[in-house]
Formats: structure tokens, C-alpha cells, sequence
């Protein structure tokens, strides 16, 4: 298991690993080593996540998002296999963990008096700077 935070855990036998080839410049090396890691989670079919961190997740992971509900999250920073396996890992960590944190609701609020008068004054300096653009004719 996976520790998230203190009430959420994923279980290691949710995440797919597959290695690739990482692109971008290696040497000789690059062509035969398969170091990048891409990291699928299936959000469709996930059990232990609750539901309200799973619909924040699907919306946070915008492109990443498969339409089968996959998650999939691609590591190549390094030149060792581990350690873009740990960095997709942490990748995943830190989503799922800014997803578990509940958007705080918004409260209405009025503007004061002194906002109001601030914008009726500036509306009225720009209307009389328009004004003496103006041709004696036009009005």
C-alpha cells in the first residue's frame, strides 16, 4: 500500500509500470535502454479512493485522462530506470494528494460604498477625456 495522506491509500497491484525508450539525446546508449517509465492508473475502475477525490482527480489530470478513465503519467528525466520510476510514482503522489484537498467554497460579498464611488469617478474622468477628444460639431 501506498500511504497518500493519513485516510487515503493505493494499493501497488492498481499501478501499471511499462518502460520505453526515453527520447531526447543519450548517446549509443539511448537506442538500447528502455529507462523512461509511463505510469497507468485506472480511475474508472479505482476502489479506494473516495468518490468526490476521484472526480477532482479526472478534473486535475485534464490531458492525461484516457476516455477509458486511465490515468497515465510519463517519467524520462533520468538516465536510470529507478529513478523515473520514482518520479512517476511522486508524480502520482502529489496529484492524488492536491486532489484530496477540498476547494474551499466561495461566500458572496457585496463592494463597498467606496469601491463603487472609486469606479463611478474613473468611468466619469475617461467619459470626460472622450468628450474633449470630440470635434465642436459632434455632440
Amino acid at each position: 500500500m501506498i500511504q497518500i495522506t493519513s485516510t487515503i491509500a493505493i494499493d501497488e497491484g492498481e499501478i501499471e509500470e511499462s518502460f520505453i525508450r526515453s527520447p531526447g539525446p543519450g548517446g549509443q546508449n539511448v537506442n538500447k535502454v528502455a529507462s523512461a517509465v509511463q505510469l497507468r492508473f485506472n480511475l474508472a475502475r479505482n476502489t479506494s479512493l473516495p468518490g468526490d477525490v476521484r472526480a477532482r482527480l479526472m478534473k486535475l489530470a485534464g490531458s492525461r485522462l484516457t476516455r477509458d478513465g486511465v490515468l497515465i503519467i510519463g517519467a524520462h528525466s533520468y538516465r536510470s530506470q529507478e529513478h523515473n520510476r520514482r518520479e512517476a510514482l511522486d508524480k502520482l503522489i502529489d496529484l492524488v494528494r492536491h486532489a484530496a484537498v477540498s476547494p474551499v467554497p466561495r461566500h458572496k460579498t457585496k463592494p463597498t460604498r467606496a469601491s463603487k464611488q472609486c469606479r463611478l469617478d474613473s468611468k466619469d474622468r475617461r467619459s470626460k477625456i472622450k468628450r474633449l477628444r470630440r470635434r465642436d460639431g459632434e455632440d
